[in-house]
């Protein structure tokens, strides 16, 4: 870390101007490590935890999608139906089960508790 640290040091302010002094990707990255590296290294102590962060990127992925298709949601209630119905698929998939049959044993559910 102290290595990383020589080769790209903080950047000093030249010019008078408000705020912090813009830093390199590389520096900033450096400094997040330090101060979290329990948290980066975490999935070596516990096996539980993932490496990276790609199932709850992808989760997130098909909102952002059908934001950009459509320009936005028609509502905030069309948001919130999205999200609960991509949660719901996203839970089954993470639970190894059918997404088709988790859908037609919710929609029966439904229809039970709506009769």
């Amino acid at each position: 870390m102290n290595e990383g640290l020589k080769i790209h040091p903080e950047e000093k302010q030249h010019i008078k101007k408000r705020g912090r002094p813009k830093q390199s990707k590389a520096y900033n990255l450096l400094i997040r490590m330090k101060k979290r590296i329990d948290d980066v290294l975490r999935f070596i102590h516990n096996p539980v935890v993932p490496f990276d962060n790609n199932l709850s990127e992808r989760d997130v992925r098909m909102a952002k999608v059908q934001q950009k298709v459509s320009g936005t949601f028609r509502s905030f209630k069309g948001a919130i139906s999205f999200c609960i119905i991509r949660s719901y698929i996203s839970t089954t998939r993470k639970q190894g089960l059918s997404v088709f049959k988790a859908i037609c044993a919710g929609l029966q559910n439904c229809i039970v508790l709506c009769v």
